[in-house]
């Protein structure tokens, strides 16, 4: 049915404007003629900025407003100086963004201007209207009595404070998210290497059969890929924790304060409980990206290992009847729109799925921080901030998903484990000390010609004597380093 667009409601407007004149901006918006403009300009693909980003901008305008509130240059210096209610409202506005109460208010596009500008209006506007209204002003008034640049603003640039706020958005979301989920796969793995320590089965290199290990020791060795991920997280961290704030437009400080970074920088640590500080050379940090760069490529090792550990995970519950069927994986959904009964390691891959989608975002980091920063400013921030905190996201969620959904209720196939023990003809390799190298190759052989196992053969062919060859062919045994 077509629809009539003369019963559509048409939107109320009101009439904002900033240095290019006016425009046309939804009536009851915070933000402003800058943002307006914005979301004109760029109507790309539907992806805002994610709402981490938004929160950490709160939490960087809000550690700004404290560091000019202290230093008194809100109160008692610019062309309007605030009153101490203002700078309350100014303030307790930032909050409001921070805490994400304002989410509705950020429609622009991540694709958008190189530096962040338009996201950084955006904030500055929304932030500057609020505020007014928080102590009962016109917002709509043409005239800010609490101005987006001169005040929400103050002593920054968004080339300065944008990057500022992707740091804090990305180590906040590390520190919170990823590592927690890590921390806990981690411990959910080895739980399960615990409770299989005794559980013999076969080895495999190159996906042939070789010597025999236990379960607990191929699953322990997962947790400890884990563990190291969840150590490379707060690795990640490291680069990061150097702050742009200060440098303003080119590095250079101009219009601020000589204490405002390590001030704004001393106020989001203390906020986060995260170890920020002022950049030690403001050219380096407002300009390049690289600690992003590294960043991005813990996160990268990271999805490496997860891809590594979800992949293996699949082929050991590969079956049930044809397959390795090691491991009974939990029974999530139904596999197949034509076989039925068919059940799929689908928690697996997922981890797969989203894993590759991380390791594909490391290359359009790389190449945003190579070739992105010319001179004094990189211009590929907005979409580094959007691609590393999806990257942090789906590595945390997807962790979280696989834990729940598949390792925390996966179960030791032990009969099948330890049937596929007996039939390896690496258990040979055992019989190594005793008849040599190439007598048991030699053995291996016959034992697969054959059919028989490498005990059936030792047996009939009075190889070793029948209590030596059943301490040399003891898996267990075989699972440890002998004297």
């Amino acid at each position: 049915m077509a629809t009539d667009l003369k019963t559509q409601p048409i939107q109320e407007m009101r009439t904002e404007h900033d240095s290019m004149g006016e425009i046309k901006v939804p009536a009851d918006a915070y933000y402003g003629a800058q943002t307006q403009r914005a979301v004109e300009n760029f109507p790309i693909s539907g992806w805002k900025l994610p709402p981490a980003l938004i929160h950490a901008m709160g939490r960087v305008k809000y550690a700004c407003g404290v560091a000019n509130r202290d230093l008194k240059k809100l109160t008692e210096s610019g062309k309007n100086p605030l009153s101490a209610e203002q700078v309350a409202a100014l303030l307790a506005a930032c909050r409001e963004v921070a805490d994400g109460k304002l989410d509705d208010q950020f429609p622009i596009d991540v694709f958008q201007t190189g530096s962040g500008t338009s996201s950084n209006m955006n904030v500055n506007e929304v932030i500057a209207n609020r505020a007014i209204e928080l102590i009962g002003g016109d917002r709509f008034a043409p005239e800010k009595t609490i101005h987006p640049n001169d005040h929400v603003n103050m002593g920054q640039s968004t080339n300065d404070t944008f990057p500022t706020a992707i740091h804090v958005a990305v180590a906040v979301e590390i520190t919170h998210q990823l590592i927690p989920a890590l921390e806990r796969f981690a411990e959910t793995f080895k739980e399960k290497a615990a409770a299989w320590d005794q559980v013999i089965k076969i080895g495999r290199t190159h996906l042939m059969d070789a010597t025999p290990l236990r379960l607990g020791q191929e699953i322990g060795g997962m947790a400890r890929q884990i563990e190291l991920s969840a150590k490379r997280a707060q690795q990640a961290l490291k680069p990061i924790c150097e702050l742009p704030v200060g440098g303003t437009a080119v590095g250079s400080g101009i219009n601020t304060h000589p204490e405002f970074g390590e001030r704004t920088a001393k106020v989001l640590a203390e906020e986060t409980e995260i170890p920020f500080i002022e950049a030690v050379n403001h050219f380096e940090a407002n300009a390049q990206r690289d600690g992003l760069v590294s960043c991005h490529g813990h996160l990268r090792t990271i999805a490496s290992t997860l891809f590594n550990v979800a992949n293996n995970i699949r082929w050991l519950g590969s079956g049930p009847r044809c397959g390795f069927y090691e491991l009974a994986l939990p029974t999530r959904q139904p596999g197949s729109s034509i076989m039925p009964g068919k059940v799929n390691p689908v928690m697996c891959e997922s981890m797969m799925q989203l894993t590759a989608r991380v390791m594909g975002n490391d290359q359009t980091i790389t190449i945003s921080g190579a070739a992105g920063g010319q001179f004094q400013l990189n211009i590929m921030m907005p979409v580094m901030a959007q691609t590393t905190l999806e990257s942090v996201t789906l590595l945390a969620k997807g962790t979280e998903a696989f834990v729940d959904f598949c390792a925390a209720d996966m179960q030791a196939n032990i009969e099948v484990c330890e049937s596929f023990v007996e039939k390896s003809l690496s258990m040979c390799t055992s019989l190594n000390p005793y008849i040599g190298y190439e007598k048991a190759a030699k053995l291996a052989k016959e034992a697969f010609a054959s059919g028989k196992t490498i005990r059936e053969l030792c047996l009939e062919q009075g190889i070793l004597p029948e209590a030596t060859l059943n301490e040399a062919l003891d898996p267990m045994r075989m699972t440890e380093p002998q004297s």
